[in-house]
């Protein structure tokens, strides 16, 4: 036992916690074994302490004590039963495991350790942007700034994220969805794989891939070291976190459990980076999480809490509401369908159509055309199938059913009406996405066309396949101008931050329905499978600056109205506007593609749209 005194503990809380006098300890033993501490130095990892829970420190399965004059500068530990040991659950920092990628055939181990570094929130708090406010945007933190390209000076960690702030910033996007950045072993052997007496790990190809996404068990309360710049992840994490606050955006962190954690330790991890590190929300990933319990949980009241299904009516009493939408259901049913829609299937106007204007009544819903797994924007139109024999799996693993389109050629080409289609049919899934009034998420590097060269399931490449590349092309850059000036104009716009959906009723009594339908004919709508075009009318009432008001004037508020018409076929479509009042006029504000004609005719207003072409006007 060495110099350590030890007495009882106080249980709670699990893992590791500071005393005036010392350390306390406590872990979960389920055993009849003698269950303790061994503690480690860190100047030689061959010196170490082992000290039992004294009887007395038991409550239940909890083991606790108090071991006085300990310096976590000095001393990392591990939990032992009988004569195994492992490193603790709970632990705020895991050492051993600081360079990504590198273990795949050494022996290596890991140790607990404990963040007792000061850090100065300041009047940081979660920020709490209201999901019709919201415009996410999806990275991995070593796959975000892993590229030469991204030009950092922390390349793939937290503090390259840090440096990519104002880039962010000026695109517009209010939150960072962030993959999986607690601490996890890339290279550990999947739980699937059956293990025979004489299997030899490091002889094993699919065992020696790299975990790249990191959706395994891990050590989740613990930042990921490897992915700290600095040494200190914890701390690294922090100031990222306070950074995107005073930039005014959001952190929400990815968090996958296996099916057999249990609901108080998804908790309890939830709470800890809520409180340690002031993450605004979490998307939460596996078949057994207890989401009733934590949208229920009076602390995460203002916890964004994302997941693919959302059991509101075991969360709210009959007919109420939530005075702050923290709840949102997060599916791939949008991304599948809009795929669909984009590249002309038949009847799939009834689906867009229920899609790009549902608004559930007391969550909120996310909406995407690519995410991590699938292909890129770029390749969604660049490739018909997947392209994964990088991967080691002759091509058979990622999804098959990618509802992708390569334009006329497989891959890379340099046939200019084949590049113009591709970059036409990128901004159609841009606009579509950033007019639907759920809350958008776009892809890390989508909006310069990045590539991952026809691989839909990159879960093992940390290298330029999964990183983003910070394309500066013609092309690239003119995707980009064209993403800042969408967000730009849902930002703007009152009709595109809907906290309900709109209907087809006129609620603001200016004459004109808040949401209407059109084809060919003004007001009619056909939404049989032989058609793949619509128009869409928005009523927006703002109120009048001046008397000379650039729109239609009801009284001292004014009323703009936008037309959208979307022509998913290959060939031109003729849509019919509404007639305005005298002096009124339809003007252009974007198209994705050639701006076609509008031409007046017996008292109609018939607008011609290229195929496979998106516009946009503005009635002034």
């Amino acid at each position: 036992m060495g110099d350590f005194k030890v007495k009882k503990g106080n249980t709670f809380p699990l893992g590791v916690s500071l005393t005036s006098d010392g350390a306390q300890f406590s872990m979960v033993n389920t055993t009849e074994e003698e269950g303790g501490i061994v503690l480690i130095s860190k100047a030689n990892p061959r010196i170490r302490n082992r000290i039992p829970f004294p009887k007395c420190g038991r409550m239940g399965n909890i083991s606790s004590m108090i071991v006085e004059g300990i310096s976590f500068d000095d001393w990392a530990y591990k939990f032992y039963e009988g004569d195994s040991e492992y490193v603790d659950p709970y632990s705020l920092k895991i050492l051993g495991n600081e360079k990504f990628g590198v273990k795949n055939d050494e022996e290596y181990d890991l140790f607990s350790d404990y963040d007792s570094e000061e850090f100065d929130w300041g009047n940081d708090r979660v920020l709490c942007t209201p999901f019709s406010e919201s415009i996410l945007y999806l990275l991995h933190v070593r796959g975000f700034t892993g590229h030469s390209s991204s030009k950092v000076k922390h390349p793939g960690t937290f503090a390259g994220i840090a440096e990519k702030i104002p880039y962010l910033k000026e695109l517009g996007i209010t939150g960072l969805e962030i993959l999986p950045c607690y601490e996890f072993e890339e290279y550990r052997k999947p739980e699937t794989v059956k293990k025979s007496a004489d299997y030899d790990y490091k002889s094993d190809p699919f065992g020696k891939k790299v975990n790249f996404w990191g959706f395994q068990k891990g050590y989740y309360f613990a930042p990921k070291a490897s992915y700290a710049a600095s040494g200190n992840p914890c701390t690294e994490m922090k100031e990222l976190v306070k950074s995107l606050h005073e930039a005014g955006i959001e952190v929400i962190m990815q968090l996958y459990f296996p099916d057999d954690t249990k609901g108080g330790m998804i908790q309890d991890v939830i709470r800890h980076w809520v409180m340690r590190y002031h993450i605004d929300g979490f998307h939460l990933k596996g078949n057994k999480i207890p989401i009733t319990l934590l949208a229920t949980d009076p602390l995460l009241a203002n916890t964004k809490l994302f997941y693919d299904y959302i059991p509101d009516s075991e969360i709210y009493a009959m007919n109420a509401k939530p005075k702050y939408k923290n709840l949102c259901v997060y599916s791939d049913e949008y991304m599948y369908q809009m795929r669909k829609f984009l590249k002309g299937d038949a009847d799939m106007l009834q689906e867009f159509v229920r899609l790009e204007k549902r608004i559930p009544e007391r969550t909120g819903t996310v909406n995407f055309i690519t995410s991590y797994y699938g292909f890129t924007l770029n390749d969604l139109y660049s490739y018909d199938t997947k392209h994964n024999e990088a991967n080691g799996e002759e091509n058979r693993d990622g999804c098959n059913s990618n509802y992708s389109w390569n334009c006329g050629a497989e891959g890379k080409t340099k046939k200019k009406t084949i590049l113009a289609l591709r970059e036409r049919m990128v901004k159609n899934a841009l606009v579509t996405l950033l007019l639907s009034a759920g809350t958008p998420i776009i892809t890390a590097g989508d909006e310069f066309l990045n590539s991952q060269n026809g691989n839909n399931n990159a879960y093992c490449q940390d290298n330029e396949v999964g990183y983003v590349n910070w394309n500066t092309t013609k092309s690239a850059l003119e995707i980009l101008d064209f993403t800042k000036e969408l967000i730009a104009f849902r930002k703007a716009k009152t009709f595109l931050q809907l906290k309900e959906e709109l209907t087809m009723l006129d609620h603001v009594s200016c004459g004109f329905p808040d949401l209407s339908f059109h084809q060919e004919e003004a007001w009619k709508i056909d939404l049989s499978g032989d058609k793949r075009h619509i128009g869409m009318m928005f009523t927006e009432l703002t109120q009048a600056k001046k008397e000379k008001e650039t729109a239609l004037t009801v009284g001292t508020r004014c009323t703009k109205l936008y037309y959208v018409a979307l022509n998913m076929h290959w060939e031109e479509k003729v849509f019919s506007m509404p007639n305005l009042i005298k002096k009124a006029k339809w003007n252009l504000l974007l198209t994705t593609g050639d701006e076609g004609k509008k031409e007046e005719a017996d008292g109609q207003i018939h607008l011609t749209v290229p195929g496979r072409t998106i516009v946009i006007y503005e009635a002034k």
